[in-house]
């Protein structure tokens, strides 16, 4: 008889694998265990730290004498509270309610908590109670009066008799305001128009985050003739890109070539940058005249805006170009708005425009006002504010007067001239 031969096939013991999950089960544990003792430790020898730290400060308080507690606590309002390792601290915790002191047996034990009880000051509020500090608050206003600067604007002209052309070159600008949200920087442009025609208006491209923006960009005018030079002014406006509300208007910069030869060479120039609103200054805002008319049972007012006199210099040619909006407050909340048509190049503009507002229901007159806003309107920057004027029953002087004929008078209108005001 033959021998067969047994196949052997591999063989795995359920102990050896029931050994390893083991030893798996057993290191996860071990290591679980270690982390916890650690973190106990660490907490444990933390309550350690602050309750050896109160237990010196009790002992300290109670060998002191009445003189040495109350130099104690004026240092301690004079100075920043300084922690163990000697560093400054400038968050003030403190202990928790279980760790406070107790009450000493001292001489001092008589005194009241809240009277011997120190107050703490982090350094911003040590700088603000520090006599050196309040010479420096007193010196802050002459600082901004000369941080007024609005910088300067660099630019070149040039004229070429042969091609009937004034070329202008804005170079650069140093010095500028910062304009954005956080007052760190702006972002520059620069407008660009010739007067007095006001025919070429051209612009510059937007410098991102930038205080000295530099452009090299050149604009050449043609048509211009020789005759022509001694009468053009250059206008420009420096303003601040905004792209979620109107540009913000830096300055501006008014250049006569009335007396400058431009014929011969390049002429360079540089011109500081003027405030936009430095013409209110010796000049009045001028005076409104309006016309109103309650009608009580239809309850409605009619405003009627007849003329202005006397109005300022807005352009640069020594006219404006006038326009009035009025307002219906209530409550003072603005909830309707009418405006007038602009009236070209006048300092006496004639409207002679009615408006009809419809009052809330059952409300008269007593929480209804009127604002009036004369603005000088501009093709190429924003629109400036001339004055503005407020009649209702909380106003003062003639306006207040006004207010009471109309009431006194319905059906009837009654004229008034009002003086602008800022």
């Amino acid at each position: 008889m033959g021998i067969q031969e047994e196949t052997s096939f591999p063989y795995h013991h359920p102990l050896a694998i029931g050994s390893v999950i083991g030893i798996c089960i057993g290191g996860l544990v071990f290591v679980v265990s270690l982390s916890a003792c650690f973190f106990c430790y660490r907490r444990r020898s933390r309550a350690n730290y602050e309750y050896t730290f109160s237990s010196a400060s009790k002992h300290t308080a109670g060998e002191l004498s009445s003189g040495s507690l109350k130099a104690s606590n004026i240092s301690r309002r004079s100075s920043p509270l300084v922690s163990p390792v000697g560093t400054t601290s400038k968050r003030l915790e403190p202990l928790l309610p279980e760790k406070r002191l107790a009450p000493t047996t001292s001489r001092h034990s008589h005194l009241d908590e809240s009277h011997v009880k120190p107050t703490y000051y982090t350094e911003t509020e040590k700088q603000d109670l520090s006599p050196e500090y309040e010479k420096k608050a007193v010196k802050t206003p002459e600082k901004e009066t000369a941080s007024t600067s609005l910088g300067n604007l660099h630019f070149s002209i040039e004229y070429d008799p042969t091609k009937s052309a004034l070329m202008v070159t804005i170079q650069r600008a140093t010095g500028l305001p910062a304009k954005d949200a956080n007052m760190v920087s702006s972002d520059p442009y620069v407008k660009l128009q010739v007067l007095p025609e006001k025919k070429h208006r051209v612009k510059t491209r937007v410098v991102r985050k930038t205080l000295n923006p530099s452009f090299d960009e050149i604009f050449t005018f043609y048509g211009i003739n020789q005759e022509q030079i001694h009468g053009i002014s250059l206008h420009f406006v420096l303003l601040s890109f905004d792209r979620f509300s109107r540009d913000d208007i830096i300055g501006e910069v008014v250049y006569s070539l009335a007396k400058t030869d431009v014929h011969e060479r390049e002429l360079m120039v540089c011109q500081e940058i003027a405030p936009r609103h430095q013409k209110f200054l010796n000049q009045g805002r001028g005076e409104l005249l309006i016309s109103l008319c309650y009608q009580p049972v239809a309850s409605r007012l009619t405003v009627v805006v007849l003329k202005a006199r006397n109005l300022p210099r807005m352009d640069i040619t020594g006219l404006s170009d006038p326009y009035v909006k009025i307002y219906l407050l209530y409550d003072g909340q603005r909830i309707a708005k009418k405006k007038t048509h602009v009236k070209k190049r006048t300092l006496n503009p004639i409207f002679n425009e009615s408006f009809v507002f419809d009052l809330p229901f059952n409300e008269g007159l007593p929480n209804i006002s009127l604002e009036f806003l004369m603005l000088d309107w501009d093709r190429v920057m924003k629109n400036d504010i001339v004055g503005r004027v407020e009649v209702g029953s909380t106003t003062t002087g003639l306006e207040l007067h006004h207010w009471n004929e109309v009431l006194n008078c319905p059906r009837k209108q009654i004229a008034q001239w009002h003086k602008l005001q800022d």
